[in-house]
């Protein structure tokens, strides 16, 4: 006998032991497209809804440079709100979804209630004389503080904000660094803050301040990535383009400073012609290939019929170049999914990569077939010399090209537009035996089955 279980339970069970609870709630994070904020709205439901820690309400402070300033606030304003979000929490069949996205609305709904008492809160973290609740992250503490009135630690900004004699402080940290701190309470149950309840609470925060730790990592990366691109995207344009207009402006000289015959004027204006469509082919190709836009939706389209009218339009130039296209398309291919003239365009670069590639008198081979029931395959072989192991590694790399006069992005052109399709590109090579790139499409059918 064989049972079959969902990966992550999709109801909110309130009879559920509150470990498990807890890291049923966490976990959505992982499966679900939450920007940081959401994730961290998750960590706060895991402590305040009623199978996962089940503190009242969270509040949350974020590490501002040398500061702790006051973010978010989660939970009811009063007894009655309490009990009324309490019911609505033990609703039979309620998902985890269903509980965050209620309480991103009591966020944002209590905007300028009780986040707005938090959020003009600041504490220095670099005083010598510290009050809770920086206490907590200065020492690496879980702080659980009782008849916080009487207590002289507990700063009374604070203690005016949260209203409560009893409270406790989540530091968050990760590799030594101070990302911020969350602060529970039972304002409107009054139920005692127990041992097992500040260890559930201090599992959230390890988790929390990792997440945070680990966003802020891959965001520094992205950035870093972006501005290497950018550096290497300006010294590449700035070669590109010094050349064409170094040669036009001395040419240009040439013509205003001294007089010339007509054959040597006219050879003049046409390099300078000649640069200047070569600007434009520059000018054209990043527009070109900034254009993808990987956000867009694929839609179905005929591949088929995409493929034989870049075939037809490529056949005048294989005749005049003593070249020979042959093609093997499936005539039952599905549609795919992709946006039909960025595949086009795709398809052209490819073929056209193949004709450069090949001598005169060689064979281009075009095939497209269904692989299986959720791809479908294109290739293109050329009888080209082959690729090196070391080209190949770095074939779409932005700016590597093998051609003499190549700028590098027509192949980092086609992986931008496969990715966003949602398919691959892949290559096989050998030495004197020519190059084939394998397109992958997803299906329709295949992308019906997931919708």
């Amino acid at each position: 006998m064989i049972e079959a279980y969902p990966f992550l339970a999709p109801d909110f069970q309130s009879k559920e032991p509150k470990e498990l609870s807890l890291l049923s709630i966490v976990s959505q994070s992982f499966f679900q497209p939450f920007s940081v904020d959401d994730n961290l709205l998750v960590i706060m439901t895991a402590l305040t809804s009623g199978s996962g820690v089940g503190f009242n309400r969270a509040m949350l402070f974020r590490a501002d440079g040398d500061k702790l300033r006051g973010g978010k606030w989660l939970g009811p304003r009063s007894p009655e709100e309490a009990r009324m979000i309490w019911e609505v929490l033990s609703t039979p069949g309620l998902g985890y979804l269903e509980i965050i996205e209620h309480n991103r609305w009591l966020l944002s709904r209590d905007a300028d209630a009780m986040t707005g008492k938090i959020a003009p809160l600041e504490f220095s973290l670099a005083r010598d004389n510290l009050t809770i609740p920086v206490t907590a992250v200065a020492k690496n503490e879980l702080l659980l503080v009782r008849e916080a009135s009487r207590e002289p630690l507990v700063d009374p900004r604070f203690l005016q904000a949260i209203g409560v004699d009893e409270f406790l402080c989540v530091p968050l940290l990760a590799q030594g660094e101070v990302l911020g701190e969350i602060v529970l309470d039972n304002a409107f149950s009054r139920k005692r803050i127990e041992p097992k309840d500040v260890k559930l609470a201090g599992l959230c925060g390890l988790m929390a301040a990792n997440y945070i730790y680990t966003a802020t990592l891959h965001q520094r990366m992205v950035e870093m990535e972006r501005m290497a691109a950018l550096g290497e995207m300006a010294m590449f344009i700035t070669h590109q383009i010094r050349n064409p207009l170094t040669a036009m402006g001395g040419f240009t000289d040439q013509l205003l400073n001294a007089p010339a015959d007509e054959a040597k004027r006219r050879r003049n204006l046409e390099i300078i012609r000649r640069e200047i469509r070569r600007l434009e082919n520059v000018v054209y190709e990043l527009a070109h290939f900034l254009k993808v836009d990987p956000s867009r939706r694929p839609e179905p389209f005929d591949l088929k019929r995409e493929l034989r009218a870049v075939l037809q339009e490529m056949e005048p130039r294989a005749a005049a170049e003593g070249r020979e296209i042959r093609a093997d398309i499936d005539d039952l291919l599905p549609p795919v999914l992709g946006d039909p003239i960025a595949v086009g365009e795709v398809l052209r670069n490819l073929i056209v990569n193949a004709f450069e590639a090949s001598p005169a008198g060689s064979r281009i081979e075009v095939a497209a077939e269904r692989r299986d029931a959720a791809w479908v395959s294109v290739s293109v072989k050329d009888a080209g010399h082959g690729i090196s192991p070391e080209a190949r590694a770095r074939l779409f790399s932005p700016f590597f090209t093998t051609k003499e006069r190549g700028m590098g992005l027509g192949l980092l052109y086609v992986k931008r537009v496969m990715d966003a399709c949602g398919g691959t590109i892949e290559v096989e090579s050998e030495a004197g035996r020519g190059t084939t790139f394998r397109l992958a499409f997803r299906s329709r059918e295949e992308g019906r089955a997931e919708a």
